[in-house]
Parts: C-alpha cells; sequence; structure tokens
C-alpha cells in the first residue's frame, strides 16, 4: 500500500511555539536588507518622520516602510495593497517589520512623500559599493528604454489624438465664424456682446494651434523656427558647383549644399572609436540591456504606478537599488555582502 508525506493537524496546539527566526533562513536576503537599512541616517537622507513626535498617535519609522518597498521591488510586489497583504502573510516580511502590518495608503503615501530620502538611499548603496573597490572603470555601458507612464487621458497626446483634436478646433473655430455671420445678418439686441463672446472663443481656439509661438514682453507673438527636427544645423554650398567637372555623380541640382550639425565632430569621433574597437556594441548589449530587461521583467511588463515625473523617479530608484542590491549579493556572496554592511557605516 502507497504511503504519502502528511501534514500536521492546524488545531493541534504545539507546547514550544516556533520562534519567528527559525522560519528565515541565515542566508536569506532579507537579513541583507535588514542590516543595510538599519545602518542608514535617515535624518541626514531626507526622510519624513525620521524623528518622532512628541504628541499624537505614534507612527511607523520610515526604515520599516523602506524594509518593505526594498523587499516588495526585489520580489516583482510594487503595489501597496499587495504589500499590505504581504506583510499580513509573507513571514519573511513578518520578520523584516517585527509582525508589523501598515495598511496600503500608509505604504503608498510613505513612497509618495519620499522621494527625496528613496534617491538618496539608491545613490548612497551605490556609493558604498564603490568605496568597496567593486566598480572598475575599464568600461562604461550607456542605453536607454522606454517604459510606460501613467498619465490622464487630457494630458496624453498621440500623433493621430493630435490630429483629431486639431480638426475638432477647426470645426469649431468654423461654427463660430458661422455663427458671427449670422448675427451679423440678424442684427439682435445683444449683438455686440455675442460677437465678442465670440471673437474671444475663436481667439482662444486659435491659441490652442499656437505648440511653437512665443510672446515677448511688449504682447507681441513671434513663431520660432527650428532648421530640422529642433537640430541646429549648419548649411554649405559653394558657387564652383557650375564648372565643377563631377557635378554630374555629385547632385542633379544646380549647386550642392551639404549640412552639418553643431554636433556632428562629436559624432564622427564616436565612430572613429567604434571603429577601432568593433567589439563595443557587443559589450554594451551585454553589459546593460539586460538590467533594463529585468526591470521591465520585475514590473511585469507594465507601467509606473505613480504618476509625475519626481515620483516616476522615486519608483526607478527602487528597481535600481533592488538590482543592485541583488547584483552585489550575486557577485559577493551573503557572507561577504553582510560583513560588507557591517564594517562600512553607511
Amino acid at each position: 500500500m502507497k504511503r504519502f508525506i502528511e501534514g500536521e493537524d492546524r488545531k493541534q496546539v504545539t507546547l514550544l511555539p516556533e520562534c519567528l527566526d527559525d522560519f528565515v533562513a541565515e542566508d536569506n536576503p532579507v537579513r541583507i536588507i535588514e542590516a543595510f537599512v538599519e545602518e542608514l541616517d535617515f535624518a541626514s537622507l531626507g526622510f519624513d518622520g525620521a524623528m518622532p513626535s512628541t504628541s499624537g498617535r505614534p507612527s511607523y519609522h520610515p526604515g520599516v516602510l523602506l524594509k518593505i518597498y526594498i523587499y516588495g521591488y526585489l520580489n516583482r510586489v510594487q503595489s501597496s495593497r499587495r504589500l499590505e497583504r504581504e506583510c499580513q502573510r509573507n513571514v519573511e516580511l513578518m520578520w523584516l517589520t517585527g509582525r508589523w502590518t501598515p495598511d496600503f495608503k500608509t505604504i503608498a503615501d510613505f513612497r509618495r512623500d519620499n522621494g527625496t530620502g528613496i534617491r538618496n538611499v539608491c545613490r548612497r548603496f551605490v556609493m558604498l559599493f564603490r568605496d568597496l573597490k567593486l566598480f572598475s572603470q575599464a568600461l562604461v555601458a550607456i542605453d536607454g528604454s522606454k517604459f510606460k507612464a501613467v498619465n490622464t487621458r487630457d494630458r496624453n497626446f498621440t500623433e493621430g489624438k493630435v490630429d483629431k483634436r486639431q480638426k475638432q478646433i477647426e470645426e469649431s473655430i468654423q461654427r463660430y465664424l458661422n455663427a458671427l455671420e449670422t448675427a451679423d445678418r440678424t442684427q439682435p439686441a445683444d449683438l455686440e456682446a455675442k460677437t465678442t463672446r465670440l471673437k474671444d472663443k475663436i481667439e482662444r481656439l486659435r491659441e490652442q494651434t499656437r505648440d511653437d509661438e512665443y510672446q515677448c514682453p511688449a504682447g507681441e507673438r513671434a513663431i520660432y523656427t527650428s532648421e530640422e527636427h529642433g537640430l541646429q544645423l549648419h548649411r554649405y554650398r559653394s558657387s564652383a558647383c557650375s564648372q565643377c567637372a563631377m557635378k554630374p555623380k555629385c547632385t542633379p541640382s544646380n549647386q550642392r549644399r551639404i549640412s552639418r550639425w553643431e554636433h556632428e565632430p562629436v559624432l564622427e569621433a564616436v565612430q572613429r572609436r567604434l571603429d577601432k574597437t568593433p567589439d563595443a556594441m557587443t559589450a554594451r548589449r551585454r553589459t546593460v540591456e539586460h538590467v533594463f530587461g529585468t526591470f521591465r521583467h520585475w514590473m511585469g511588463y507594465t507601467h509606473f504606478l505613480m504618476r509625475r515625473l519626481p515620483n516616476v523617479g522615486t519608483e526607478m530608484s527602487l528597481n535600481v537599488l533592488a538590482y543592485n542590491l541583488a547584483r552585489v549579493l550575486r557577485i559577493l556572496g551573503f557572507k561577504k555582502t553582510m560583513e560588507a554592511m557591517r564594517q562600512v557605516g553607511v
């Protein structure tokens, strides 16, 4: 007869309850989080609530909430509501927080109100391991990536929405112009007041169709025109093109015009360096592209949770901090990382 492993009776009372620390292995990353956060000077880093108030209801220490977020971003749990649930059922978070269970609003408000402090913590972590000589000066790789953001519909514009809005504005202007023409023919008693209102509406609509005008202090408007896609170009041409023997091979126009960007020498210098090191692009992809791939994986290929650019920077700082922590653990191992946290005053 086959036998199976059987669990314990849920209603069985144990004589000696287990210690919470027994459920967290000695090499669990949460112990690194604990050691790192406990060494931080929250007041100097710019966190709100670093000094407790002498009156009112006691608040959570910012260190506890920071531990929650570092753990969350390290384990793909960025939502404040999900973090609230994890604090109630996740043994590792219970160990980190001392069984505290802050509600989701407290967790969310901490991230929203302490952007400066969180970015400083991310910077301080990088400085810590730079002091430990973990950074080499052999190669610096720079890359970019596009991440989705949260934005209100009224402030979110695509090329199609701009074209649609432009058409709506033109239709509205024409409708008001027709109303003015009708008012001129009918001559009502309130013609002057109605005409003034319609002209104001037309002017406001036309204001929306002007994304490149500048108003001087005198109230006059001047249209700003860029050379090409916002780039300042220097254009050259020669008067000797008509007598040049190579003109048929050079240009079909009457004259050859040469356009150069004002920073063209920088691009040429970069190209010369790439020609000398043909493997540079491969090294760049191997060095930095997987970092952004990891960020997207942790975020679940979705958008940032917060609005406004400074708050998005806070979220990215938490992602960077979690990634750097995981990377250092992978390079040094648990024991050396813990020794670094204890020996170096953060």
